[in-house]
């Protein structure tokens, strides 16, 4: 079985392998042409929205990736620093902060479950807000590392953490949607009728979607190899309260206007319409339709 340790050194090596093609994502050029759905563009652009709604100036943010999001803060006129737990991200990120006349040195090395790996950055004080993306799927212990993030804001402030989106499983009708069945619908329920469901939804479902991302194009671990969890937005309220966050306001991106399954069968009219649907935010319908989202939070003592 693999260890803590193990699965930590799992994900510094998968974004240590994609951090050379991350800002991908963040490219508008991409939005119909790119391979994979370019969602974190669409998250970006809610982020700063809100924060330019808000009284922040200061904010830090863990997991920068190859460095657009706190860029894209710095040029806004916010206050900026960061860390990220792959070395090659924080290379990046420090390049493009350089390249923008940013100080590189405000983004740094650091575990977000283990507070002495960036308290040195706290030495000014506490921040304003705090943004987590593509970080809570990845950490070991939940409560612990959103405990570590309330303590970078004063009270008061703010937090925006992305999230993996457990019940778009009921969408997809695909192997993901089995699991979800099985291991939380049913959890607890008798063995027989657990096998009665499971024989019938074997003959409904595309079980062989979607399809493992065991490997990258370079060899490396790919990201259905890692640790990558997904969390309900029903459960999610009582972790975040367990870490002083309250007030939670869920803001969906990444819809899907079809389940993803059919995509090739629907062609261009997939992303077209599924793109018509990013910037509805609080619709109700991200609870089925997005496989991610992000929740800004109250940080209280």
């Amino acid at each position: 079985m693999t260890n803590d340790a193990d699965k930590k050194a799992e994900i510094i090596a998968h974004y240590n392998d994609v951090a050379a093609t991350y800002d991908q994502q963040y490219d508008p050029a991409n939005l119909y042409t790119l391979e994979k759905y370019p969602a974190n563009y669409f998250r970006l652009q809610n982020l700063l929205t809100r924060l330019m709604d808000s009284d922040a100036k200061r904010i830090y943010e863990v997991g920068t990736g190859e460095g657009t999001p706190i860029t894209a803060m710095a040029k806004a006129g916010f206050e900026v620093a960061g860390c990220d737990i792959s070395e090659n991200m924080v290379d990046a990120t420090r390049n493009k902060m350089e390249e923008s006349g940013f100080d590189p040195h405000t983004c740094q090395i650091a575990d977000i479950e283990n507070a002495s790996s960036f308290s040195n950055q706290l030495t000014g004080g506490q921040f304003d807000a705090l943004i987590a993306f593509g970080v809570l799927p990845h950490v070991i212990d939940d409560v612990l590392a959103l405990k570590n993030m309330h303590s970078i804001v004063h009270s008061g402030g703010k937090v925006f953490i992305e999230f993996r989106n457990k019940l778009f499983s009921l969408f997809t009708l695909n192997r993901n949607t089995k699991e979800f069945f099985m291991d939380d619908l049913l959890d607890g329920i008798d063995c027989q009728v657990r096998d009665a469901v499971a024989q019938d939804l074997d003959t409904r479902l595309a079980l062989e979607m979607p399809p493992r991302r065991l490997q990258s194009a370079r060899g490396e671990l790919g990201y259905d190899a890692i640790q990558a969890k997904f969390h309900n937005p029903f459960t999610i309220p009582t972790l975040f309260d367990e870490a002083g966050l309250k007030n939670l306001v869920f803001h969906w991106y990444h819809f899907h206007a079809a389940p993803p399954m059919l995509e090739s069968d629907i062609g261009a009219g997939f992303r077209q319409e599924s793109i018509k649907l990013e910037g509805r935010t609080d619709d109700w319908r991200g609870f089925f339709l997005c496989s991610a989202g992000v929740i800004e939070a109250d940080v209280c003592d």
